[in-house]
C-alpha cells in the first residue's frame, strides 16, 4: 500500500474561485496543495517546490496551459490532469497527445475528480517516475523495453539490440517520455540539433521504421512505437515487464 498523505498537488486555473474550490477539495483528502494563476507562475511554482501532480487548464493567459504541460515534459514525467471546458474529443486528444495523463472537462464532479486523482498519484508512486518502471537513475523501463543510459544499451525483454547513435538518441527521448506524441520536427530538433532541416519527415520516418524493426515482434503491428498519425511518434506508457 502507498500513502498519498502529504502529497503535493498544483492547482493551475486563472479562474481563482476554481482553484480555491479544488484546493479545498484536496486539502480535505489530505494533500498539500499549491497554486497557479497562469502558466508562467505554474512553471516558477515547480522549480521551486517538490510536486507529485499538476491539475491544469488550458485556457489561460501569459503562457496557455498546453505550452505549459509541453514545457513541463522536457524535464519532469509528474502526472498532469488537464481540466478544461473544452470538451471536443479533438481537445481530448490533443491534450493527451501532448503529454497530459489524463483529461477531466468542466464542469467537473467533484469525486470523480479526487478519484482521478488518487489513481495517477498511485501509478505513479508505486512504479516511478511517469509511469515507467525507473529502477535507478540511469534506467528506463516500459513494459519489455529496459534502456540503460550509462551503457547507452537497449534490451528487449532481456536482449541486447544493437542501435546506432542517431537511433538511440530517438529511442531515448521517446522512453523518456513514455506516451508523449513527438512530432516529426521536434524530433529531428532534438536529436540532430541541425538547423538545416531538410526532408525532415523523411529521415525521422525511415529511422522510426529501424528502430521498430528492432525492438518489435511484429513491426507491422507495433507494441511500442506508435504512429499517431497527423500528428507524430510515441513510445506507448507500459507498466511493468513483459
Amino acid at each position: 500500500m502507498y500513502s498519498f498523505e502529504n502529497s503535493v498537488i498544483l492547482v493551475v486555473d486563472d479562474d481563482r474561485d476554481i482553484v480555491n474550490a479544488i484546493a479545498k477539495l484536496l486539502t480535505g483528502e489530505g494533500y498539500r496543495v499549491l497554486k497557479a494563476y497562469n502558466g508562467l507562475e505554474a512553471l516558477e511554482t515547480i522549480t521551486e517546490n517538490e510536486v507529485q501532480l499538476i491539475i491544469i487548464d488550458v485556457m489561460m493567459p501569459k503562457l496557455d496551459g498546453l505550452s505549459t504541460m509541453m514545457k513541463i515534459r522536457e524535464t519532469k514525467n509528474i502526472p498532469i490532469i488537464v481540466l478544461s471546458a473544452k470538451s471536443e474529443d479533438s481537445d481530448k486528444i490533443l491534450g493527451l497527445s501532448m503529454g497530459a495523463d489524463d483529461y477531466i472537462t468542466k464542469p467537473y464532479n467533484p469525486l470523480e475528480l479526487v478519484a482521478r486523482v488518487s489513481a495517477n498519484l498511485r501509478r505513479y508512486l508505486s512504479l516511478g517516475s511517469a509511469g515507467n518502471a525507473v529502477s535507478d537513475e540511469n534506467t528506463v523501463v516500459t513494459g519489455g523495453l529496459k534502456l540503460n543510459t550509462k551503457d547507452k544499451q537497449l534490451y528487449v525483454d532481456g536482449e541486447t539490440v544493437k542501435l546506432t547513435a542517431t537511433e538511440y538518441k530517438i529511442t531515448e527521448l521517446l522512453m523518456r517520455n513514455a506516451g508523449r506524441v513527438f512530432s516529426a520536427e521536434e524530433i529531428y530538433d532534438r536529436v540532430w540539433n541541425d538547423d538545416e532541416c531538410y526532408a525532415v519527415e523523411n529521415t525521422v520516418m525511415v529511422h522510426i521504421r529501424h528502430i521498430r524493426e528492432k525492438i518489435e515482434i511484429n513491426p507491422s503491428e507495433p507494441r511500442y512505437l506508435k504512429v499517431v498519425w497527423g500528428i507524430g511518434y510515441k513510445i506507448e506508457k507500459i507498466n511493468g515487464g513483459k
